[in-house]
């Protein structure tokens, strides 16, 4: 019989994919809520990793969040028996987004680690992405 304590939705993933781009949007959970036809205080549930979504609201947030379904999805058994996370990613997807999924998949990182080195990347990224007006800003200054 099938080990059914694991869950195979990954909460913590679409809760936090969820309340960056509400917190990134300005919205609050009733607007996001509006947008999805997801009930706020689901959302809210799920926003702090209490919520189990089904299959339907699953593929209204990450429609929403413009995320693959199989991001949040569970772990895979490979031949070996081990778990392995899949990493997907839509082409246009804002790539400290992608970073960070890959941070989060690394088995040799902590939780507190991958999201640290992806907060990290985010705040490089912004300042260097742009580089064009940052250098004109220093020139200005010299």
């Amino acid at each position: 019989m099938a080990d059914q304590s694991k869950s195979l939705v990954n909460t913590v993933e679409l809760g936090r994919a969820i309340r960056r781009k509400r917190e990134e949007l300005g919205l609050s959970l009733r607007d996001v809520a509006n947008e999805t036809q997801v009930s706020a205080s689901t959302l809210s549930r799920i926003e702090n990793g209490t919520g189990k979504p089904d299959a339907d609201n699953i593929a209204r947030l990450t429609t929403w969040l413009d995320m693959p379904m199989e991001r949040v999805m569970g772990a895979r058994k490979t031949e070996d028996g081990t778990d392995t996370a899949a990493v997907v990613y839509f082409p246009h997807e804002a790539t400290p987004d992608i970073v960070e999924a890959h941070l989060r998949a690394d088995r040799n990182l902590t939780p507190e680690t991958a999201k640290a080195l992806s907060e990290l990347f985010r705040v490089a990224y912004q300042q260097f992405s742009a580089p064009g007006q940052d250098m004109k800003a220093r020139k200005g200054r010299k």
